[in-house]
């Protein structure tokens, strides 16, 4: 809206006659080619400032109707051009609202100096009873939000990143609510203190309360019937529908929320998947997915984790409170009744079977089955490596990426076989090689922590383990440049920081840098990041090289050397195919799986790296 001016007299008198009323028409400004013809029962206080309303506007598919204002009472609002506001109960007030938007049968919209919208909440993710150790606002990744649950501990550190988001937030806040770009707002009751961006659509939402939704041309933002949201934060492309309550929350992109799910404290990210049941003090990196109306996530940290139905947590000893928490790697799962009580530590793409009571730590067991029966914890260790869900779930992640391809913000590493995994997978066959010759190689059991794993069980783990270190192997090899690394750098410890696979020592680096004062803000952070993932590759081959050199136990890598990392890879590949096409075999024979389904299914797996 351009060029402001003053009513003439002649429009006051024609909006006069057309039902409205100002406290003082001198408080109200407009464009150049404004028509009041298009303003009818409309009450003004404030300062007011009025764009166009000369063509008609699409409100629903096929459905135009011409722009305006009718029936309504607006206070200190500014509305661009060409929007339609009709209907609205009680009042607009406090808002700046963007072009082409539609805003009908609302009950109250209003926001005041005291608006945060939801930037700078604190919350207190696994320690339900903690301090609030993740600081949301608008665009934070869940790399971010890790790393400021893993500073929570340095109080220094973290009272410094936290300075960082608060005078991040504090200089990109609003002095009044925005409302973006062809928004569409109807049937709702109650809008308060929030921020809402560009083509988002808010349908018979109950209450927005001090939020923000960062809707976007490419990625819209999806309000639905019954919603409530407090303190919350809902990202470009996420859905909150059906009923679904959150209390200081954050959303993350691609995120659906629905279907009668309620959170409190808990935050998630990148096409991570809510439906029926609950979630408290969760920490959900991405492709986080819950369907069930019996599942609760509670104190716990996720990420490419699916819950099965019944899935539940435990924090609580009904002692100190519901401190405990714990952490399900990348890619675990939970069987339908699950029950895990915290503390505990479940390996990467692991599953997880029964009431698991006895607080186990399987980080060095990845791929592996834990299975409570009875007063025992069974751990078959790496047998999920070779079944069919595995090898699905690692196919479908990257097609199921529903952020738009420019602008994503959080980092995620779909390689499932990484430093990360490979790491475990070797200290996981050195414990089993070790137990065997501890635990007498007679025994039938052998006890692992607080799990039993039974003789057959180990054997199997030793061999599947040594298949998946040498297909990694194998794979480096022959997609990277054979040549002596030009550094040591990531030849450590990696972790997963919420999707992004990183040398531990590099997240210590970084803690550094911001304990000095090198890095002071919170795009610096980012920025490093970003840094990190672009070095993935480098990294990767850094850490792949002084690895195959101690597993092989060899001091260069020679041509006959790759000859035979080659071989080494391409046998347990064709073994790991054939463990796969067996189990999926074996569930066809369970029925229901159609013949031609399966022979499609084997098929496809000869293009599977």
């Amino acid at each position: 809206m351009d060029n402001c001016r003053s009513l003439t007299l002649d429009e006051i008198e024609a909006l006069e006659q057309s039902g409205c009323t100002a406290e003082d028409w001198n408080n109200i400004s407009v464009s150049d080619d404004f028509n009041p013809a298009y303003v009818r029962n409309t009450s003004f206080c404030g300062e007011i400032s009025l764009g166009v309303f000369d063509k008609h506007i699409e409100i629903e598919e096929g459905f135009m109707r011409h722009s305006g204002i009718f029936n309504a009472t607006l206070h200190n609002v500014a509305i661009g051009d060409n929007c339609l506001i009709e209907n609205i109960g009680n009042y607009i007030s406090g808002y700046t609202i963007g072009e082409e938007c539609y805003i009908s049968n609302v009950g109250r919209m209003t926001c005041d100096e005291t608006a945060t919208f939801g930037e700078g909440t604190p919350v207190a993710v696994l320690n339900e009873a903690g301090d609030g150790n993740v600081i949301i606002y608008d665009g934070i990744t869940s790399q971010m939000a890790a790393f400021m649950v893993n500073a929570g501990q340095d109080k220094t550190l973290h009272g410094l990143i936290r300075e960082m988001v608060k005078k991040d937030c504090a200089a990109r806040r609003p002095s009044s609510g925005t409302v973006g770009y062809r928004v569409k707002i109807v049937n709702t009751r109650e809008i308060i203190n929030t921020s809402i961006g560009d083509d988002t659509e808010i349908n018979c939402a109950s209450r927005l309360y001090d939020s923000t939704l960062s809707g976007t041309e490419d990625a819209s933002v999806y309000i639905g019937n019954d919603v409530i949201c407090e303190n919350t934060i809902v990202s470009a492309g996420a859905s909150v529908l059906g009923g679904a309550k959150l209390y200081n929350c954050f959303v993350g992109e691609a995120c659906h929320v629905g279907k009668g799910f309620s959170a409190e404290s808990s935050v998630f990210f990148a096409n991570s998947y809510m439906d029926n049941g609950e979630a408290c003090a969760a920490f959900c990196g991405p492709f986080t997915v819950s369907h069930h109306k019996s599942t609760l996530l509670i104190g716990g940290m996720f990420s490419f984790y699916n819950a099965g139905s019944a899935t539940n947590y435990s924090n609580h000893a009904y002692k100190l409170g519901p401190i405990h928490y714990g952490t399900l790697e990348r890619g675990a799962k939970t069987a339908s009744g699950a029950h895990i009580l915290m503390p505990a530590t479940i390996g990467a793409f692991s599953m997880c079977m029964g009431k698991i009571q006895n607080h186990p730590d399987t980080a060095d067991m990845p791929f592996s089955y834990i299975i409570a029966t009875a007063d025992k914890t069974y751990l078959v260790p790496g047998c999920n490596l070779t079944t069919v869900g595995t090898y699905r779930d690692t196919a479908k992640w990257p097609k199921r990426d529903m952020r738009p391809h420019t602008g994503r913000k959080s980092i995620v590493n779909f390689n499932w076989l990484s430093p990360y995994t490979i790491q475990k997978a070797i200290r996981g066959k050195k414990v089993l090689e070790r137990l065997r010759t501890e635990q007498c190689c007679d025994t039938e059991e052998y006890e692992y922590g607080s799990c039993v794993i039974r003789k057959s069980s180990l054997e199997k783990g030793i061999r599947i383990y040594d298949m998946a270190i040498k297909m990694f192997f194998g794979n480096a090899v022959n997609t990277h440049p054979c040549t002596l690394p030009y550094s040591a750098a990531g030849t450590g410890e990696w972790t997963d920081l919420a999707g992004m696979l990183v040398p531990h020592d590099e997240l210590t680096r970084l803690e550094d840098d911001i304990r000095s004062g090198n890095i002071s803000t919170v795009a610096g952070i980012v920025e490093r990041f970003t840094d990190m993932n672009d070095n993935y590759s480098e990294w990767m081959w850094n850490w792949t090289y002084s690895t195959i050199l101690n597993y092989y136990g060899i001091e260069t890598i020679t041509d006959d050397d790759i000859r035979q990392i080659t071989c080494d890879a391409e046998n347990a590949r064709a073994a790991w195919l054939s463990a796969i096409a067996r189990d999926a075999e074996k569930e066809a024979m369970l029925g229901d799986v159609d013949e031609e389904l399966l022979n499609g299914f084997l098929s496809s797996m000869t293009g599977k790296g």
